[in-house]
């Protein structure tokens, strides 16, 4: 009888003090605390914008300009980069990608009325002539013209409204802040969202959309590359040759796609790209001068360019590897373990990446790695969950993150297991 009192006595005993042994085994972990420590990844050259050769406001005519990383979207240069403008035909980049999606290219669209009244600069065609969708986006691309925006949008919409409509929300899915467009061709319009406009910001991206990330981004780098093009209509009645005005083309090795406009409200604007050394350039420019200043595009696009290729080197994220110190086992308070007062302790697992792999950085610019890792658990603690994460940061900008997840679940402490380990541990006695 007494050695039965004895093994009950034990027992309780085991179970009431098992959660608080491995809490004090737990507390002995060093290594571990609620961290948002910093640790530099990137080391700096401590160079200056001035000295990286950034321009000036002053040095741009543009009233509104951007250079942005095509690879990942970041703008490298701003000057009034989110002020909303007139954009006139550089709107065209979207209704033709958005044709290239929603269309056969050997449809046969009929020109309707309202298609054929569009002002110059237009193709000439008209009402009630036919006409293969492709030629009519080379119109629209080369030459720019203001019929042919028309009738693609009509055969792809119905009507020009339902056509903006599908173009407002393209732009929206495309992470455009501040755009809203009225019509396909950048002709200055007005409904009730407001008037035809976008920012310099928001057009680089529109571009970097239509060449890198568009399921038809090939199809459209073919037709703005195009230097000359000739078509008769679907009849073979008449005959129409077009030929590119991107003059940026041939201006930069590696000049990849552009377009132009102008209006009488917006000026000269320009958004065009350029691929140098695997590294993609976009610019973007509204309200580049007026009549006769018809070349400023051209100067503010080339610097900005220069400017991009010669203060940016690309730094591959992938190989900044986390400290693997900051990854040592988090322990569970009351988890169960191989044996009573034993520490019980997870492994942090890395899950996949979110964000960039890389990124076009300047010589002053650093990636800072940023830890947060739960200094201890309770548990009962789930397989997968999530315990932290690291963050990349540049500047106050997340680039990249990576969720930590526990390697292992841990079942909390419970009569059945302290049980099971007293009588391992009396059969070792």
């Amino acid at each position: 009888m007494k050695r039965i009192i004895s093994f009950f006595l034990v027992f309780f005993t085991l179970f009431t003090n098992a959660a608080n042994t491995v809490v004090s085994g737990a507390q002995t972990t060093a290594g571990h605390v609620e961290m948002t420590a910093e640790e530099p990844a990137v080391e700096t050259a401590g160079a200056d914008a001035g000295s990286r050769g950034e321009p000036a406001e002053t040095e741009l005519y543009a009233k509104s300009a951007v250079l942005i990383d095509g690879d990942s979207g970041r703008i490298l240069y701003e000057k009034n980069g989110h002020e909303a403008m007139a954009n006139a035909s550089t709107t065209k980049i979207l209704t033709c990608i958005l044709a290239l999606e929603h269309c056969d290219l050997d449809s046969k669209v009929t020109v309707s009325v309202n298609a054929a009244s569009q002002p110059k600069v237009h193709l000439g065609m008209q009402a009630g002539q036919t006409f293969y969708l492709r030629d009519l986006l080379y119109g629209l691309m080369l030459e720019s013209y203001n019929d042919c925006a028309v009738a693609i949008a009509e055969y792809v919409s119905g009507d020009t409204q339902g056509f903006a409509g599908l173009m407002n929300r393209k732009a929206e899915e495309i992470g455009c802040l501040d755009t809203h467009f009225v019509t396909p061709n950048g002709l200055d319009g007005e409904d009730a969202g407001g008037f035809h406009h976008t920012t310099a910001a928001d057009l680089a991206q529109i571009m970097r959309y239509c060449i890198k990330t568009s399921p038809k981004a090939a199809e459209f780098l073919e037709i703005t590359r195009t230097q000359q093009y000739s078509f008769t209509d679907a009849d073979g009645k008449s005959g129409y040759s077009c030929y590119n005005h991107n003059a940026f083309l041939q201006m930069m090795d590696g000049a990849l796609s552009g377009k132009t406009g102008f209006t009488g409200t917006a000026g000269y604007c320009y958004v065009g790209a350029l691929t140098r050394d695997e590294r993609t350039y976009i610019v973007a420019l509204l309200a580049c001068g007026w009549p006769n200043n018809k070349s400023y595009k051209w100067s503010d696009t080339k610097r900005l360019m220069e400017y991009g290729i010669a203060g940016f080197q690309t730094r591959n994220l992938e190989e900044l590897l986390p400290d693997q110190k900051k990854l040592a086992p988090v322990p569970v308070e009351d988890g169960q373990s191989d044996r009573i007062g034993g520490e019980a302790f997870v492994m942090p697992e890395l899950s996949a990446y979110e964000g960039y792999s890389r990124l076009l950085l300047a010589a002053d610019e650093q990636i800072v790695i940023r830890y947060e890792i739960r200094d201890h658990l309770t548990a009962p603690v789930a397989e997968g969950e999530e315990i932290g994460k690291i963050t990349y940061l540049l500047g106050d900008e997340t680039v990249r993150e990576c969720r930590i997840t526990a390697g292992c679940g841990v079942e909390k402490i419970d009569f059945s297991w302290c049980l099971s380990r007293l009588m391992e541990l009396l059969c070792i006695v």
